[in-house]
């Protein structure tokens, strides 16, 4: 829409995509408002759209994902979190436990975030787990122990969401809800983060390629939530020397593609503290927005994922050699 459009104007255009037989979205951005048509739209309903008044542009976008896509928003987008905005110059530096174990593992894990200039706090309460006789995390008092580790120190909390009916209890607690990898493509549960008013982080799935990442990230968009993340943390290939394969042409590809923000992560990307440094840093020479690093105080003692996990005197000499390579390619840390 035109600057000048009216909400009047808006509802003109609504009708008039109902009437034409399709669903809309109206997005209303700080200079335009943008009024999304899904379905497949025919030459003359778009020439009828653009005798509209106050309609700056019809553009048809050819790709499947189509909210997600460059050529839906051309620029990037924002995801403000407390203090913390993602997609910035400023990069996101999100560290923390796989998994909340007890109080003081908790708090102390989240003191080391913050030495190391971490700006959010990462940890699981709900464990989707290969085996049933692991460490499936602590639930709701694994929630309470990582809301008070990060309100001590004013981070935004990600935490992630299994099922839908966790969704109201988590909204008390997290500021962002994290969709797991075996969880990319549970399409109620997307459905139902994309009505909720927190931000989400989705990681791309196992075996996912990079378009079925972007559609799954358009059932969020598509139920109104414009705070969506993305992660690659790896996906699986025929390698075994490492936990996963992490994939650095995903970074470049998608900043090429999509206006939505690019987190990588190199822990359960790799499976091995030892690489975690090497694949963080070139995550952020490839343009990643953002970092998601597992830590634990103990990793020897840790209830998942010990073997991964850096300790936090091994994140604060990351986080130094992370601002050397953000200033090579134009961003920030702190």
């Amino acid at each position: 829409m035109k600057q000048s459009a009216t909400d009047e104007d808006v509802e003109r255009v609504k009708a008039k995509v109902v009437e034409q037989g399709h669903e809309h979205i109206v997005i209303y951005g700080v200079e335009r408002t943008v009024v999304a048509v899904s379905g497949k739209v025919i030459e003359d309903n778009r020439a009828i759209m653009r005798l509209l008044d106050n309609v700056h542009e019809v553009i048809p976008v050819g790709r499947p994902y189509k909210l997600a896509s460059r050529s839906f928003k051309e620029g990037n987008t924002e995801v403000k979190i407390k203090d913390l905005v993602v997609g910035g110059k400023e990069l996101a530096f999100i560290a923390g436990p796989d998994s909340a174990e007890y109080r003081e593992q908790t708090l102390e894990t989240a003191e080391g975030v913050v030495a190391s200039g971490g700006n959010g706090l990462r940890g699981g309460a709900f464990k989707p787990r290969t085996s049933p006789y692991s460490f499936q995390g602590l639930g709701e008092e694994g929630l309470i122990m990582l809301r008070e580790a990060a309100d001590i120190h004013n981070l935004p909390l990600f935490s992630e969401i299994m099922d839908v009916q966790h969704l109201e209890m988590m909204e008390k607690y997290v500021d962002v809800l994290q969709i797991g990898a075996r969880n990319m493509q549970n399409f109620k549960l997307l459905e139902a983060v994309g009505e909720s008013h927190l931000p989400v982080l989705l990681k791309r799935g196992l075996s996912a390629t990079l378009e079925e990442l972007l559609l799954a990230s358009e059932y969020i968009l598509a139920r109104g939530n414009e705070n969506v993340m993305l992660c690659e943390r790896g996906i699986r290939t025929y390698e075994n020397a490492t936990r996963n394969t992490f994939d650095i042409n995903a970074i470049p590809y998608l900043k090429m593609n999509t206006h939505l923000p690019i987190i990588a992560d190199p822990s359960h990307a790799t499976g091995d503290r030892t690489l975690v440094e090497s694949v963080a840093l070139a995550a952020i020479a490839a343009g990643a927005d953002g970092l998601l690093i597992e830590i634990h105080p103990r990793p020897d003692e840790a209830l998942c994922d010990g073997p991964q996990a850096l300790t936090p005197d091994e994140l604060k000499v990351l986080s130094r050699k992370v601002s050397d390579i953000a200033k090579v390619v134009g961003r920030s840390l702190n």
